[in-house]
């Protein structure tokens, strides 16, 4: 490896991005949300509270390692939306807030919801993601660091929103209402919150003390697919008959500023496809998916397993990270990801997901192409720039240059 000039400090100072990295964080409680939801509170210490600001709507990434199905030790990571607004104390220290909803099947929600207990230490990524108000920022990238500091800036100008969110896609959309209502007095929010029966409603109780707090600005639908609930448009699940009673009769659906839509891909992109219909401005909706249905991930943090063959064609990769330059080949036949062939020689390449929905292991392609699978993570103004997602990305020609830092 060769260094580079600029260090991974001076490119977040100049971009107002930050390096994904962990460090390691002390839970300082669990609260039971649900009878199979959680909502974990970390401690972040006053030296690494620069690590660690973020904007409502962002997530983190936790790592640990767990037994598999055969009782072999396997790093573990999981993408959770941080579900309170930021804050901080006297004393420089602030917290990081998630809520961990049982998957069936998943290894780590549910180790998480039957063993993870005040007083343990988990690795934790610091915040990323671009699923935040824009509103009133004329396109501008959020600087982190400088809205950290305004809390007027850390949620735009006043406006009219409306979210739509289903199960545990209520995590950032609660971070996002609470900031957005009490940063401006003529702020008004809508939520839809669709769920199966009242005992699955996270929040329920934050919700409800949020409505009295903003009664006149804050209107909260409850849907329940399994309840029958005495407005009929609030009963059964939310398919496109009902999405289009509820834009317009319970939501001004054409007075709407910007859109926030978090939860199954089905759900969102019905949505998605609904608003495009009724002419909504597609730059001002966001959009977060919790899984694809595709959970395609690298194993462990070292990528899946490639042998090169010297005697084979193989590309070369060519990718920068915090300042240092690494190269690998890939075997034009493995159809191996970038970023499958960056964590074989370099195992901090930082990822989260690797299913093209959280955006973490986002690069830019300085030379070279690449075809890229799936994407739901990067908006239109990012790939316009050359930016793609490295766990979806494959070469299409012999080099290819990304750069991780910009």
């Amino acid at each position: 490896m060769t260094v580079v000039r600029q260090t991974a400090a001076e490119t977040a100072a100049a971009t107002g991005r930050r390096r994904a990295s962990f460090h390691p964080l002390t839970v300082d409680e669990v609260r039971r949300l649900t009878d199979d939801a959680i909502e974990v509170t970390f401690g972040v210490p006053a030296e690494l509270a620069g690590q660690f600001d973020y904007l409502p709507g962002q997530y983190v990434a936790l790592r640990t390692t767990l037994p598999d199905e055969s009782g072999e030790p396997k790093e573990i990571r999981r993408s959770y939306s941080i579900c309170a607004e930021p804050r901080s104390f006297e004393d420089g220290s602030s917290e990081i807030r998630v809520a961990i909803k049982k998957d069936l099947g998943g290894l780590f929600s549910t180790w998480a919801n039957a063993e993870l207990k005040a007083g343990d230490a988990l690795d934790v990524m610091s915040p990323m993601g671009a699923f935040v108000s824009k509103h009133g920022r004329d396109g501008k990238e959020q600087n982190l660091m400088t809205s950290m500091n305004d809390p007027e800036e850390l949620a735009g100008e006043p406006g009219s929103f409306v979210a739509i969110a289903a199960g545990s896609g209520i995590t950032p959309v609660i971070a996002i209402a609470r900031t957005l209502l009490a940063a401006h007095p003529e702020t008004r929010f809508d939520l839809v919150y669709a769920n199966k029966a009242a005992m699955d409603v996270m929040f329920l109780e934050e919700l409800a003390d949020l409505k009295d707090k903003y009664p006149a600005r804050l209107a909260l639908h409850h849907v329940l697919s399994r309840e029958q609930r005495i407005a009929p448009l609030l009963s059964g699940r939310i398919d496109a008959e009902k999405l289009q009673a509820l834009l317009g009769t319970a939501i001004h659906a054409d007075d709407v500023d910007e859109w926030f839509l978090c939860g199954p891909f089905e759900l969102v992109q019905l949505c998605r496809d609904t608003l495009a219909e009724r002419g909504v401005n597609p730059d001002h909706i966001r959009f977060e998916l919790f899984t694809t249905g595709k959970p395609d991930r690298p194993e462990g943090n070292a990528g899946r397993p490639v042998v090169v063959d010297e005697s084979q064609a193989t590309y070369k990769i060519t990718f920068k990270l915090d300042g240092l330059q690494g190269e690998v080949a890939s075997p034009t036949h493995a159809r191996e990801s970038i970023l499958n062939a960056a964590l074989r020689v370099r195992p901090d390449v930082p990822f989260a997901c690797a299913g093209g929905v959280c955006g973490t292991c986002r690069a830019k392609v300085v030379t070279g192409a690449v075809t890229m699978d799936e994407n739901y993570a990067l908006e239109q103004d990012e790939l316009d720039k050359g930016y793609v997602l490295t766990c979806q990305s494959h070469p299409t020609t012999p080099e290819v240059t990304v750069d991780f830092d910009v």
